[in-house]
C-alpha cells in the first residue's frame, strides 16, 4: 500500500452502484481508487475522468494484473459475483462485493471456501448493515432497550424491462430472491438472532424476463421474532425497500438511510456514524478492515447463513 492509503479497483464503474461506490471512496482518506473497469471503454473513460480516476480498463482481468491495485470492488452482474470474487482472492486481493455474493448456494460456498482459505479481506455488500438507520436499532438492541418482535418489509420496484437503478439498460436478470429478498433475511437475522423457519409462495412467472414478479417470504428467528416480506416487480408506485421494525418498546420505520418511529415522525440518525451514506459506511468498514487486518463486518463467514436460507427457499419455490 504505497502512502499507507488502500489502491481501490472499481469494477462496474459506469453501473449504477459503481458510481455509487465511487461516490463514497471520495469521502474516503484512507482510500484511493486508481482504476476503474468496465465492459466498454468509453463509458469508463467518462467515469474516469468525472472521478478523477488515474487509469480506465475493460474487464477484469486487467485490474488482476496490475500492482497499484490492493483491493476490488465488484459492482458487477449478479450471475459473476461468484466466479469474480474467486478471481479476485485468487489474485491476492482484499474484495468487495456487491450483494448478492451469489444466485446458488452451491456457488456461495463455493466462494466461501475459497475466502477462508485466503488471508485476504472478503465481505458482501450488505448494506442495510451499515444504513445509519438500521445501525441505530441494531445499538438499541445490543444496548438492551428494544428487542425486534416482528419486521415487516416491503421491496417494490416497477419493472417490464430489464432496467438498472439509473433507469439504463442491463444486460441481466434482476431477482426477487437472490439478489432483493438477501436484503432483508441478512438484516433480520443481523437484528433478530439466527433463522430457524422459512417459507416462501411466488406469483406468475413473466414469460419474457423468466422469474417470478411477486414473491412473499416467512421468516422466523431463533428468539420466535417474525418477518414477513412483500416484494414485487409489478409495483406502480415509489420503488425501494420499506422496513418496519415492530419491538417490544417502540416501532421503527426504516427508509435507506432515514429513520421514523412508528408516528412517521423523524429521528435524527446524524450522530449514529461518521456519514449518513450506507454505502460510503460500508466502503469505510472494507477499507478499515484491511488496514486493520481483520474481519470486517459482512464478511462471507457472516453471511452465509443468508445464501443458506435463500437456498432452502429457492428448494421450497420448486
Amino acid at each position: 500500500m504505497s502512502s499507507g492509503k488502500v489502491r481501490v479497483a472499481v469494477v462496474g464503474a459506469a453501473g449504477a452502484f459503481g458510481m455509487k461506490h465511487l461516490d463514497g471512496l471520495v469521502n474516503i482518506p484512507d482510500a484511493e481508487v486508481t482504476v476503474v473497469s468496465g465492459t466498454k471503454l468509453e463509458p469508463t473513460q467518462a467515469v474516469a475522468e468525472k472521478y478523477g480516476v488515474p487509469h480506465a480498463v475493460v474487464g477484469l482481468d486487467a485490474v488482476l494484473e496490475r500492482d497499484d491495485v490492493d483491493a476490488v470492488i465488484l459492482a458487477t452482474p449478479t450471475q459473476v459475483h461468484a466466479a469474480q470474487t474467486q478471481a479476485v482472492l485468487a489474485a491476492g486481493k482484499h474484495v468487495q462485493v456487491e450483494i448478492p455474493l451469489a444466485d446458488s448456494l452451491e456457488d456461495a460456498e463455493a466462494t466461501l471456501a475459497v475466502a477462508e482459505a485466503s488471508d485476504r479481506v472478503a465481505m458482501v455488500g450488505h448494506t442495510r448493515r451499515f444504513n445509519p438507520s438500521h445501525q441505530l436499532v441494531h445499538n438499541r438492541i445490543l444496548a438492551g432497550d428494544f428487542a425486534v418482535q416482528q419486521m415487516d418489509v416491503q421491496t417494490y420496484f416497477f419493472r417490464r424491462t430489464n432496467t438498472n437503478a439509473k433507469g439504463e439498460a442491463r444486460s441481466w436478470t434482476d431477482h426477487l430472491l437472490w439478489h432483493h429478498a438477501a436484503h432483508t433475511v441478512d438484516l433480520f437475522a443481523y437484528q433478530a438472532g439466527r433463522i430457524v423457519q422459512a417459507n416462501a409462495i411466488q406469483g406468475p412467472i413473466h414469460p419474457e424476463l423468466g422469474i417470478a414478479m411477486d414473491m412473499s417470504v416467512q421468516l422466523k428467528s431463533e428468539t420466535g421474532a417474525i418477518c414477513t416480506l412483500s416484494l414485487s416487480f409489478n409495483n406502480n408506485g415509489p420503488f425501494g425497500t420499506f422496513f418496519r421494525y415492530i419491538g417490544d418498546t417502540e416501532t421503527y420505520i426504516a427508509r435507506y438511510d432515514d429513520l421514523f418511529n412508528g408516528r412517521d415522525e423523524p429521528i435524527d440518525v446524524s450522530q449514529v456514524a461518521v456519514s449518513m451514506n450506507g454505502i460510503e459506511l460500508q466502503d469505510r468498514e472494507f477499507v478499515s478492515a484491511i488496514q486493520e487486518g481483520r474481519e470486517p463486518n459482512s464478511s462471507l463467514r457472516q453471511v452465509i447463513d443468508c445464501y443458506r436460507v435463500l437456498g432452502a427457499l429457492e428448494e421450497q419455490l420448486g
